[in-house]
């Protein structure tokens, strides 16, 4: 089995480059007759007969930008290629008739000698179980966001969560809380951030505001463009994660994602509520169930949005067939929005299963007894009095250590 350092790829990914999108600017790329071989590196993304690299790094020729490389099926048979590998190589240059470069030689994958990556074991063949390992995502004593989480909703490495969010509660800004405290406490881990169909302001606030790889596809690109989006980025996942990775997705949200599946797979002639079609449901049900620990090593979190309260019968639909699938559920509250109190997190209905798990016995106490304090309370009022004593505290080990004294 790889190692996790030869694993994690040693350069910064360009993710404008590596959109999921067939890419035609290739068409330009005149015939070469004075080189040979350029060097390529990207990742593989695979269709019925024939792969493309999704190349993020190499040389410009003449000016045209390289984005596609082509890889035949006998080379992704011959090395036992999977979707979201990390491929390097060379690739020679089209000829008249060709459209893309093609791949000649493959010099590694994901970091390692093509031979080895053989014997790599398959995702679906690893073990899951329970997570058992706290991503703290605690910064400064002023971001209460994370503070809370890991006080009310810890999240564990292979995590399975969910962020049901009604609009204008934050849940953006949460994500890129969690983002940060995630990339400052566990450098080691690999994250990526997918945004279906989301504002194009938001897109770009989130490349810079966030360490990580963020995938975007915006509201106004066909449903299509979505799906691909999130299929490259979890493909990706898997690959990382099956080697012994820990890898967390931050996707954005699950609800668009099931719309972009709702218009894009063959109608099965069957509708649900608000003109779902069932079969629709069964790819992000397949994202989103990806997520697990494993017993052999690795891991693959999944921390997802889901909309309510938006006055579609398809958002409720897709939020109730979601619902009890996840292993952690982080509520938030448009009461509190309205109050401009944040974070609007309902601390009563928000948790994590197994939570006894993440902890030690000693905070799992600590954790317990503030759950008996605020139980006589109601959503807003329990929500705003951790936040204010929070504030009188630099840390949650302080914080928690002063609920004995009442």
């Amino acid at each position: 089995m790889a190692s996790k350092a030869t694993e994690k790829p040693t350069e910064k990914v360009t993710t404008d480059s590596m959109q999921p999108e067939v890419d035609n600017s290739l068409d330009k790329v005149p015939t070469q007759t004075d080189l040979n071989t350029l060097p390529v590196e990207g990742l593989l993304q695979m269709f019925q007969d024939y792969g493309v690299l999704r190349v993020f790094r190499t040389k410009e020729m003449n000016g045209d930008e390289i984005k596609d490389v082509y890889i035949s099926q006998s080379q992704i048979r011959r090395f036992s290629l999977r979707p979201g590998d990390l491929v390097s190589g060379h690739a020679r240059f089209p000829k008249e008739s060709e459209r893309y470069l093609s791949l000649l030689r493959i010099d590694s994958v994901n970091g390692n000698s093509p031979e080895k990556i053989k014997e790599r074991p398959k995702f679906e063949k690893l073990t899951p179980i329970f997570p058992h390992e706290l991503i703290s995502i605690e910064t400064s004593r002023d971001i209460f966001s994370t503070r809370l989480i890991d006080l009310v909703s810890p999240i564990g490495k292979g995590q399975r969560a969910m962020i049901v969010a009604p609009p204008k509660s934050g849940k953006t800004w949460l994500l890129k809380d969690i983002a940060n405290g995630i990339s400052i406490n566990h450098p080691d881990i690999n994250l990526f951030v997918s945004l279906i169909g989301e504002r194009p302001e938001e897109v770009t606030d989130m490349k810079r505001n966030v360490k990580g790889e963020v995938f975007a596809s915006n509201f106004d690109e066909p449903a299509e463009r979505h799906v691909q989006s999130a299929e490259f980025v979890l493909e990706r996942a898997k690959r990382l994660a099956e080697v012994g990775n820990d890898v967390v997705i931050l996707l954005d949200s699950i609800t668009r994602l099931a719309r972009a599946y709702n218009m894009s797979v063959p109608p099965s002639g069957r509708t649900l509520s608000g003109g779902f079609d069932p079969v629709a449901l069964y790819p992000p049900k397949r994202f989103f169930g990806a997520a697990r620990c494993f017993e052999e090593g690795g891991s693959l979190t999944i921390v997802a949005t889901a909309l309510v309260d938006t006055g579609s019968r398809m958002d409720d639909l897709i939020y109730e067939e979601f619902k009890g699938t996840g292993n952690m559920e982080l509520h938030l509250d448009r009461r509190l929005a309205d109050r401009r109190i944040f974070p609007t997190i309902d601390i009563i209905h928000s948790g994590t299963r197994h939570e006894e798990k993440l902890y030690p016995e000693e905070t799992m106490k600590q954790v317990w007894k503030l759950r008996r304090m605020i139980d006589t309370l109601n959503d807003n009022e329990a929500t705003e009095l951790v936040i204010q004593r929070l504030g009188r505290t630099k840390d949650n080990k302080e914080f928690l250590a002063t609920l004995t004294d009442h």
